[in-house]
């Protein structure tokens, strides 16, 4: 499934160029870039990172699974569907980017409750930034974080950043992997 997973991600979701030419989010120049949204919301890449996700958290006994809006978002769905195929439910919920100004004032919206136990979850990750706003937000709602998955590490630091708001982090993809994909294409 993995596999599958990075020639996906390859076909859909990952630009190379030998010069930088990509503008990251944190203003720095790239050489690649990758844009999870076409895979993970296509079918196949949502069976393939839903599965794969869940199987990162089987064992962490986790209520809900979920992150910034909308980059964890159709992860967090494909999980949540996973889960109850392979019947260990986890539910899904959504981190608002700007906090909700009428009826219930809150930044996280799904099927959780203070005190439950979490997984954040993010499409990319290279500073963390996004996915340690969505810790600090879901903590701020009462949420106890355990664990956070990236599907596609860029391999920049971001994970170190997250483990020092949360111990447990994976990666489903690397950089690395994706690279060796882009250059088994080129031979």
């Amino acid at each position: 499934m993995k596999q599958e997973l990075i020639d996906l991600l390859y076909e859909r979701s990952f630009k190379y160029t030998e010069t930088p030419t990509f503008k990251l989010v944190s203003g720095r120049m790239s050489r690649f870039y990758v844009n999870c949204k076409p895979t993970t919301l296509s079918p196949r890449g949502m069976y393939l990172a839903g599965h794969l996700v869940y199987e990162q958290l089987r064992r962490k006994n986790v209520k809900a699974v979920g992150g910034l809006t909308f980059g964890a978002d159709p992860i967090a769905v494909a999980t949540a569907f996973a889960s109850e195929l392979e019947k260990g439910p986890i539910n899904a919920f959504s981190i608002r980017k700007t906090q909700k100004d009428h009826g219930i004032v809150k930044w996280v919206e799904g099927d959780v409750e203070p005190g439950q136990r979490v997984a954040i979850i993010d499409d990319v990750a290279t500073t963390g930034g996004s996915t340690i706003k969505a810790i600090n937000r879901a903590c701020e709602e009462g949420l106890e974080v355990v664990t956070a998955v990236i599907l596609v590490d860029r391999q920049e630091g971001g994970l170190d950043n997250i483990r020092a708001h949360v111990d447990d982090v994976a990666a489903i993809v690397t950089k690395e992997e994706l690279l060796a994909r882009w250059q088994s294409a080129r031979r």
